[in-house]
């Protein structure tokens, strides 16, 4: 496989080069603005961390638009997911860590099934976000609720993107970056806020 190999993805760019998209690489500072803000919180750091990982792969793919690249994008975001999914049980449940990391398995089976049936990561985290919404109570459930609201939103604008061309060359994916920046904020602050009066609240990560 050829990891350095061209790929337009997008409707914004138009042919390779450093600066083939820039609204799609500006945009990625919205994860960037995220991860500061979710490295200051207590129990924020390790979010922190992995939001920022999105911020470069994101900005990577859309500066380099290579196969790499692409790669690192959504293997970024792969490892968000998959962490919260071990972390949410043992934050919102008090699940055992050992018990909590089996939530990794859970949503990636869960993913195979929506993915069998035409959806994939994206619509199986955003059920994944609406089925937080319904099982929790209070605060805890309308944060979810709008995180789930937002990313809604947010997976209709990059689905439309290579619709919308022929109207708006630049696309919509850029706004994805935008309320994607937002929904992990949300959910990470979700999850740091509960934590916080807890001191081993997340599985263990060392």
């Amino acid at each position: 496989m050829n990891w350095t190999a061209y790929v337009d993805g997008y409707c914004e760019r138009l042919a390779p080069g450093l600066w083939g998209e820039p609204l799609n690489s500006l945009s990625n500072l919205a994860f960037l603005i995220a991860a500061i803000a979710v490295w200051r919180q207590p129990k924020g750091r390790l979010f922190g961390i992995l939001i920022g990982l999105v911020f470069l792969g994101s900005t990577a793919f859309h500066l380099l638009a290579t196969r790499w690249s692409a790669t690192a994008d959504t293997g970024f975001i792969l490892v968000f997911v998959l962490y919260y999914a071990a972390v949410f049980p043992r934050v919102f449940f008090g699940v055992s860590r050992r018990l909590a990391w089996l939530g990794i398995p859970v949503f990636l089976a869960f993913t195979a099934v929506v993915a069998s049936l035409g959806g994939g990561l994206y619509l199986s985290a955003l059920i994944g976000l609406v089925i937080f919404a319904v099982i929790l109570r209070g605060e805890d459930r309308r944060r979810f609720a709008v995180a789930a609201g937002v990313f809604g939103v947010s997976l209709s604008f990059r689905t439309a993107d290579h619709t919308v061309c022929g109207n708006f060359p630049a696309g919509t994916h850029f706004l994805w970056h935008l309320l994607n920046g937002l929904v992990l904020y949300l959910a990470a602050t979700a999850a740091t806020r509960k934590a916080a009066p807890r001191q081993d609240a997340a599985p263990s990560h060392s």
